[in-house]
């Protein structure tokens, strides 16, 4: 007989050669029950699958308050999708993009959903990215009642709860845990006491809020401003200055957007607080460092994020930098890339699966996410979603310093530059971030 691991071992093939079962051998030399591969012709579909089509949803701010970060990313994710086609595509399919601009406003996301999630030609197989927390929050249950997969362009804690995100795929770890860990890593390297925060309401700032008074009680930070929801996107913000700069924290955590934190983080040095400062990933835009806040940026702020950031070596990276210098070499330098690169592997690999499993409807894809797990080439900590929250759930996050001297202004994808970045620490989890008890 055959010892399992045998190359000779024999395989059992069907008579029509389609999914008959094969054996190969697992890590730990017991075989395994593999599928043979599905002819692409044989693959069922069903909504925006063709027999040579793939069509993707993005639900993207374009032109509201996160537009200058989401259009760059949304234009990383094309070039991805390009290279993707160049290579033959997904299952035979060439992939094509559909993209709605959300304007950041939750009717209008709603509007773009219906529309993309109708079942015709017209439709998509899943949202390769949908911008906003609560946003995305408002299909959650038009998901699972469509048979939709979405991969949230936000990073809130609630989305692993199965009763509010079952068939929303998030990436990397959430703004709970970002600011637990940043929280205690600035906490250490500054010996501070204090703590101010400052937030936009909603889903996206108070998860963020909620995790720096996690972080607060769990290190004895007296929080000496609760600006929890207290600046909302375009407000004035002069208020929330005078009561941070009267305050006078050692630390202040922002769960912002870049135009918003500029004008907070601004009045404030300008008043003479010296406090360190960082946010969760969306509140801070390098290009922030073009304006006459360099100096104190340089200074005073920590940028907190999900990700390797621009230039770091690595197949992931390298992967990137050229796919984005041969199909776009005079975009902009920005590290939001990687998001784009991570937002595609993630689709790519859970639309893989539902093809290697014969089954491209939408509700085979959202069945194939289930059993997905994402190696994203060392531009973010791995991935899988199924099981117990607290054994998915990411939990490391990423620290950089920011470096004035490291910033290039004006340059692109292939020059040599940078965006002004040093890393500190990553993929970095926390003793609170680690040991933080998901409860849904």
């Amino acid at each position: 007989a055959d010892e399992p691991g045998d190359d000779t071992a024999p395989v059992t093939e069907a008579p029509d050669d389609t999914d008959a079962p094969t054996t190969e051998p697992s890590d730990d030399g017991e075989p395994e029950e593999t599928t043979a591969p599905v002819d692409p012709a044989d693959i069922a579909f069903d909504y925006g699958v063709t027999e040579d089509t793939i069509r993707i949803g993005l639900n993207a701010d374009l032109s509201g308050a996160f537009a200058p970060l989401v259009t760059q990313i949304v234009d990383g994710q094309e070039v991805f999708w390009e290279m993707v086609n160049d290579q033959g595509g997904i299952a035979g399919r060439k992939i094509e993009l559909v993209v709605l601009d959300n304007a950041y406003d939750v009717p209008t996301h709603l509007a773009n959903y219906e529309e993309m999630a109708d079942e015709s030609d017209n439709g998509v197989i899943m949202f390769s990215q949908s911008t906003g927390s609560p946003h995305t929050a408002a299909t959650a249950e038009a998901l699972v009642e469509d048979n939709l997969l979405a991969i949230p362009l936000s990073w809130y804690s609630g989305y692993a709860d199965p009763d509010i995100g079952l068939n929303v795929m998030e990436l990397y770890t959430n703004y709970c845990v970002e600011a637990m860990n940043a929280i205690e890593y600035l906490t250490g390297v500054h010996d501070a006491k204090t703590l101010g925060i400052v937030s936009f309401p909603g889903d996206y700032g108070e998860d963020g809020a909620m995790g720096a008074k996690i972080a607060a009680e769990a290190l004895g930070l007296e929080i000496v401003y609760d600006g929890t929801g207290a600046v909302a996107p375009g407000a004035d913000v002069t208020p929330v200055v005078t009561e941070l700069v009267a305050a006078q924290p050692d630390i202040v955590w922002a769960t912002l957007n870049p135009t918003t934190f500029a004008s907070v983080f601004g009045g404030a040095v300008q008043q003479g607080l010296q406090a360190q400062w960082s946010g969760n990933s969306p509140n801070y835009n390098y290009q922030l460092l073009g304006t006459e806040l360099a100096a104190a940026l340089d200074s005073f702020y920590t940028h907190s994020t999900y990700t390797q950031l621009w230039g770091v070596p690595g197949e992931g990276m390298d992967q990137m930098i050229e796919a984005m210098r041969t199909y776009r070499p005079d975009a902009p330098l920005s590290d939001v890339y990687i998001v784009s690169w991570t937002e595609g592997l993630a689709t790519k690999a859970v639309l893989e699966k539902a093809a290697e499993l014969g089954d491209m409807t939408r509700a085979g894809v959202v069945a194939a996410f289930q059993q997905t797990e994402v190696d994203f080439l060392g531009l973010a900590p791995p991935q899988r979603w199924f099981g117990d929250p607290n054994d998915f759930i990411v939990r490391e996050s990423y620290l950089y310093d920011v470096v004035l001297e490291n910033f290039t202004p004006g340059v692109t994808v292939s020059d040599e530059g940078g965006t002004g970045f040093e890393l500190l620490e990553g993929p970095y989890v926390g003793s609170i971030g680690a040991s933080w008890d998901y409860e849904p």
